[in-house]
């Protein structure tokens, strides 16, 4: 089974060998890591600081493009948001994390970061639902990222399930697939790393499978680097314990775990 983990945050201390290292141990295949912006020097509200996260990024998947797939950190409120991108493409990166704080999903400045990702064909990694450092996720409700629609070309995921609004998540989700968009066209997917909290994590699992097939939910660890293998192969284990309760097919647990990852990264 090919794990590709979706979701990984880099901290600015960690070396690729390393990485690559805790990857191999964790039995992950290909890994989406995130510019860092949460730690050290770096900061999600300083342009400078983002455009020298994502540099470091950038030398960092040089080490192994084919398993490191680099997203950039860009914050639409900033100044030159779409230079910075276009910047950050340039330098290797092939998609990029959004977090909204401080805006809203379908305000001017992120329609435009949409038009420059679209016509980049650069995938976007959202954040989505509450924070768990008490910030407020006022920004972060699933039905605002409605307005992904109106840029057809871009394909997006929405991390954690949106929890607590895992329901309207999966109703944002459902739109394409009653539409009768194939999954692999469809606008949106939905990680589900960390978010619902263990009393509830069985249900909304099954609820999303349910409602929007395994062909739209990835795997992602949420981990931060750098951190050993042995975490990475716990939250694999943990999402599998949880698709073995539920009685999920071979095949579905497959797609979950790589396959939808694959086909929105456009990897064969």
């Amino acid at each position: 089974m090919m794990i590709i983990d979706a979701h990984i945050h880099c901290s600015g201390e960690e070396n690729a060998a390393d990485v690559l290292q805790a990857l191999d141990w964790a039995g992950v295949d290909k890994a989406i890591v995130l510019a860092p912006f949460l730690s050290g020097s770096y900061s999600l509200h300083d342009r400078e600081s983002l455009r020298s996260a994502n540099q470091y990024l950038a030398r960092l998947i040089a080490h192994d493009k084919d398993r490191l797939i680099g997203f950039a950190v860009i914050n639409p409120s900033l100044d030159n948001a779409s230079e910075d991108l276009t910047h950050a493409h340039d330098l290797g990166l092939s998609g990029l994390k959004m977090v909204p704080a401080g805006w809203y999903p379908y305000d001017d400045c992120a329609h435009r970061l949409y038009d420059t990702a679209s016509h980049l064909g650069m995938p976007i990694l959202f954040h989505s639902g509450i924070f768990i450092d008490g910030k407020s996720g006022r920004f972060c409700r699933p039905t605002f990222f409605e307005a992904i629609r109106e840029h057809p070309g871009l394909r997006v995921t929405l991390a954690h399930l949106g929890w607590p609004w895992t329901d309207e998540a999966n109703a944002v989700g459902l739109i394409d697939l009653i539409n009768g968009v194939p999954s692999d066209n469809s606008q949106f997917r939905f990680d589900i790393s960390f978010g619902a909290p263990p009393a509830y994590r069985l249900d909304v699992l099954r609820k999303a499978i349910a409602v929007l097939t395994p062909e739209l939910l990835q795997f992602g660890s949420d981990v931060f680097l750098p951190c050993p293998g042995e975490l990475i192969k716990s939250r694999i284990d943990d999402v599998l314990a949880l698709l073995e309760r539920l009685d999920i097919d071979t095949r579905s647990r497959e797609r979950i775990m790589g396959g939808t990852a694959a086909a929105w990264l456009g990897i064969n």
